[in-house]
């Protein structure tokens, strides 16, 4: 019942109607709170504890669909690229995203805690030399050197707080961040230059990185003979999307955009698939000519998806750093690499 209200509501962000405007009170009990925290931590009667380590935080100021994985991946392949070893630490909330990581970066350390001070500390245990905080903006108890925070293009400018709307703290929370990033999946990329503007008037001359996260390859779930296929593969078939991401129709539209037919599936963000769900897809698997879905929904559905069922694939995904790559690059090299004297 409560995925179900859930999804009421997240459509409501999307399709307006009367449901923002009856939650609104709720919204402006919200906002109080969010101010109060805000204060205190800005006024230093809550205090932000170091980790010990050099720290970034990748997060974003609305509820999912900005890319903080595949970001948060792309920084740890960064800072393996310049010799010391990330550790990716995590709220712990579902099993899917501590997986996704261990496959996408298998020699960082991966910590699923929610309480980061504690995380930080196994961290440096198992040999971590650089932090990074996957959905840490707002978890300002963790100190951190670096704020990157993310906003999707799709999304553009949202005005309500949660839960008339998707915004996790008001926009100028946004003059915390140390760099913006826009993130795209099928805007185009005159659509997130606008939205980095938007934004952008809300920081305080944060700069702001445009990044493109590119469907890369449909891979096979299960292990066997199949290996990968090129993206072109979906041209002209009638494709079943599985998503559980919190943008399930970016990611359709990406895979309209590969030249599928496509039939979306969509899910709650980090939702478990109930046994029932996964008979239903399988079913519907057989009446199209292939099923994709995420590789944060394939860790989730591989060792559960029936032997019988029609083959279940997986897109694979890469960043693209389309616009502000030097000025990233910098702010990691100043973040994370030892300093003279």
């Amino acid at each position: 019942m409560r995925r179900g209200i859930a999804r009421v509501v997240e459509r409501s962000w999307r399709e307006g109607g009367v449901l923002p405007a009856l939650l609104s009170p709720l919204s402006w009990l919200y906002r109080g709170v969010i101010a109060t925290r805000t204060t205190l931590y800005d006024r230093g009667i809550l205090a932000s504890h170091p980790l010990g380590l050099p720290t970034m935080s990748i997060g974003n100021l609305t509820v999912g669909g900005t890319g903080k994985t595949p970001i948060s991946a792309w920084v740890a392949q960064e800072v393996l690229r310049r010799g010391l070893r990330p550790a990716i630490l995590l709220r712990g909330y579902g099993d899917d995203e501590p997986a996704v990581h261990r496959q996408l970066t298998p020699a960082a350390v991966v910590i699923p805690d929610a309480d980061r001070i504690r995380g930080a500390a196994a961290a440096r245990q198992a040999g971590a030399q650089v932090l990074i905080l996957d959905d840490g903006f707002q978890h300002r108890r963790a100190a951190r050197d670096l704020d990157l925070v993310l906003v999707a293009a799709e999304q553009g400018l949202p005005t309500r707080l949660l839960p008339a709307g998707p915004l996790r703290e008001p926009h100028r929370a946004m003059a915390r961040a140390s760099v913006i990033i826009v993130t795209r999946k099928s805007a185009s990329l005159a659509q997130a230059t606008e939205v980095a503007a938007a934004w952008s008037r809300f920081a305080r001359g944060a700069p702001v990185v445009l990044v493109s996260l590119v469907l890369d390859a449909v891979c096979p779930v299960a292990t066997g003979s199949v290996g990968p296929l090129p993206l072109s593969a979906l041209s002209g078939q009638r494709v079943l999307a599985v998503a559980g991401i919190g943008d399930p129709r970016a990611f359709g539209r990406q895979i309209e955009g590969a030249g599928a037919q496509v039939a979306l599936a969509a899910f709650p963000d980090h939702a478990p698939f109930r046994e029932a769900e996964i008979e239903s897809l399988s079913a519907r698997a057989r009446e199209v000519d292939r099923v994709v879905c995420t590789l944060k929904d394939a860790v989730k559905l591989g060792d559960r998806w029936p032997r019988n069922a029609p083959q279940l694939w997986y897109l694979s995904q890469r960043v693209v750093i389309e616009r502000g790559g030097e000025v990233l690059q910098a702010l990691l090299d100043r973040t994370v690499m030892p300093r003279d004297g």
